[in-house]
């Protein structure tokens, strides 16, 4: 949901000789090379306007950090430089300039590794420079050239077929011999991490208490798709087929999660409960108590990781007198869409995503609904989202210039959060033009629209807080026409057959669905290892940003996502398929590294300011 600038105007030659955009960023290169094998941190820091901002994932800090002007990109430098030994900065494609504003992709490598950066100049000055580790020198993954053989052709007795092998790590892997890694939670997020373990070379478990990969998905309402589109959604390696409609349906999704598990060969535990997990100090592991199908089973992993998505357990609002209620009540979670809802009144607390699709399914089988909406929440319509949004990065268009999957999950993050807003006000100010009529007649219906608190959309509520959006695929016409009827206040009460509210209203109701979100990453912490475990790791999500649900101080990136915590060897991964996706190759390095004896720095862990 973050444009790049806009549309080259000016190429220098591909050569080192070229002139033009290439001139100025070799240039930029080659002072900046100079400085940094000098060891002069106060000269490269130089190199960036006062205000420049350095965003590095493990290549320079072994963290995911954002370095806020020259003091900062100088106390990094002096503190990292010498272990870091970065050499050979090279274009890796043709810059490009668009007013003050040159970019350019940029190879580069380190002591351990081999990276990949993209950067903004702006007066000839560094106004925002991304650094990414890609890979682990001497640990790369095997692929095209490399991948192994797969059997070798020569006679012999005894040989194993691949089935052989793969039936006899199954029955040692957790047994006989550990994982390295056990990842808790086996939707989207561990199985991705999963693939890149492998790919790695990582010996991992994923735990994860449903049947069937994919069930995640399988077990949420039967109306639902997804709200982003496909090229937005891959999973590492294997990307959607090009015939995959934009917005695949759940079960879609879940079966292409199981089959992805099956053809990545992840060695994955499901009908597994993590039951406990606590850190054995002596022996340096974790011991992960795990009920597999019946079996108790102790597992010793050097590293842990929760991967049980981007929020807690259903957050359900403790209302006095729901005891009493007559009808059904369900969280959002448990909401299928099965069942006879016809005639009944349904009365759905929420205003959110799920709001919106349960509503509408709701409407669709003929139930007589009413959505309780809370709070203001920020609507985008999907088709625009598409164009002014997501477009420019994800889509087909995209693709067609030379934006690939890998290039615009960089250049999504080339832009440091302190800047973010500044980008994405004039897409939303589009988006409120464009569909103007459209917010009119909302809020001619009563509904309380916000497009953030400093308007900045979609993107950055989600960043901050998580909630208070609708990606609008159709429902939002059912409120504007009066089919799902809307109700403006806070829940008071539940009475035997009815829903309160605080202006004394009362909403007749035989179903109530509570689309109220979920509680904090932290819960599971504090459930399956320890609340001070959990106080120690802190908040997670946000980044300090001193708005509704995201308190400050100021962290700039989320906090304790596939980075180290203040807890050695426990990790937290999730957020939705695109950062899933993307992350989950920062956090396999890291782990890796760990695994292999790379030294492996790490450049101020954040600090704990929310204790759980």
């Amino acid at each position: 949901m973050t444009q790049t600038t806009d549309a080259p105007a000016d190429r220098g030659g591909a050569g080192g000789a070229g002139s033009g955009a290439d001139a100025t960023v070799e240039r930029w290169l080659g002072e900046f090379d100079e400085a940094l094998r000098a060891g002069d941190a106060e000269r490269a820091a130089q190199l960036f306007d006062p205000e420049g901002y350095w965003r590095d994932f493990v290549a320079f800090t072994w963290n995911l950090k954002t370095l806020e002007g020259r003091e900062e990109i100088r106390g990094m430098l002096e503190s990292q430089l010498s272990a870091v030994s970065p050499s050979a900065w090279k274009l890796d494609d043709p810059a490009s300039a668009s007013g003050d504003v040159t970019e350019a992709w940029v190879t580069f490598e380190t002591a351990v590794g081999r990276g990949w950066a993209h950067l903004r100049l702006r007066d000839g000055k560094a106004w925002t420079l991304l650094t990414t580790m890609q890979e682990l020198k001497g640990h790369e993954e095997k692929r095209r050239r490399t991948r192994d053989q797969g059997v070798e052709h020569v006679i012999r007795k005894g040989r194993t077929t691949w089935l052989e092998k793969k039936q006899e790590r199954q029955e040692t892997l957790g047994y006989t011999e550990q994982p390295y890694t056990v990842i808790i939670g086996g939707g989207q997020g561990g199985i991705g991490l999963a693939a890149r373990l492998k790919r790695l070379g990582v010996p991992t478990i994923v735990i994860e208490k449903n049947e069937r990969a994919g069930d995640s998905w399988r077990k949420r309402y039967k109306s639902l798709h997804l709200h982003d589109p496909v090229w937005y959604d891959h999973l590492p390696y294997i990307p959607f087929p090009d015939d995959w409609p934009v917005f695949p349906s759940k079960d879609k999704v879940g079966d292409w999660l199981e089959h992805y598990t099956a053809i990545m060969e992840l060695d994955y535990w499901s009908g597994t409960q993590c039951l406990t997990a606590d850190f054995d100090e002596e022996s340096g592991t974790w011991r992960v108590e795990v009920d597999r199908r019946g079996e108790k089973v102790e597992l010793r992993p050097t590293q842990l990781v929760f991967a049980l998505g981007v929020s807690g357990y259903p957050n359900i609002p403790h209302v006095e007198g729901a005891d009493s209620f007559t009808g059904e009540q369900w969280h959002s979670s448990e909401f299928t869409g099965e069942g006879d809802v016809e005639s009944k009144r349904a009365v759905v607390i929420g205003s959110n995503n799920s709001a919106h699709d349960i509503c509408a399914a709701l409407w669709d089988h003929g139930a007589d609904v009413t959505m309780v909406q809370r709070s203001s929440t920020h609507i985008a319509r999907s088709e625009s989202l598409m164009s002014l949004a997501l477009g420019p990065l994800y889509s087909e268009d995209a693709l067609e210039a030379g934006v690939t999957t890998e290039k615009a999950d960089m250049l999504f993050a080339s832009w440091p959060y302190r800047l973010l807003p500044e980008v994405q006000i004039p897409v939303y100010e589009q988006m409120a033009e464009k569909d103007s009529e459209f917010y009119g007649r909302l809020d001619e219906a009563g509904f309380e629209l916000d497009f953030g608190e400093d308007g900045s959309g979609l993107f950055l509520k989600y960043l901050r807080r998580g909630s208070g959006y609708y990606i609008d695929v159709g429902a939002s016409q059912l409120v504007i026409d009066g089919e799902v009827a809307l109700a403006r206040g806070q829940v008071t009460r539940i009475r035997a057959d009815g829903v309160e509210l605080d202006d004394g209203r009362i909403l007749p109701a035989d179903l109530i669905v509570y689309a109220t979100g979920y509680g904090s990453m932290n819960q599971w912490l504090t459930d399956l290892v320890s609340q001070d475990v959990a106080d120690r790791v802190g908040k997670v999500w946000g980044y300090g940003s001193d708005t509704t649900r995201d308190p400050g101080p100021w962290e700039g990136e989320l906090r304790n996502m596939w980075k180290p915590t203040n807890v050695e060897q426990l990790w937290i991964h999730g957020g939705n398929l695109h950062q899933s996706r993307h992350y989950s190759k920062y956090l396999a390095l890291q782990l890796k590294a760990r695994m292999e004896g790379v030294p492996t720095p790490v450049y101020q862990v954040q600090q704990a300011h929310h204790p759980c």
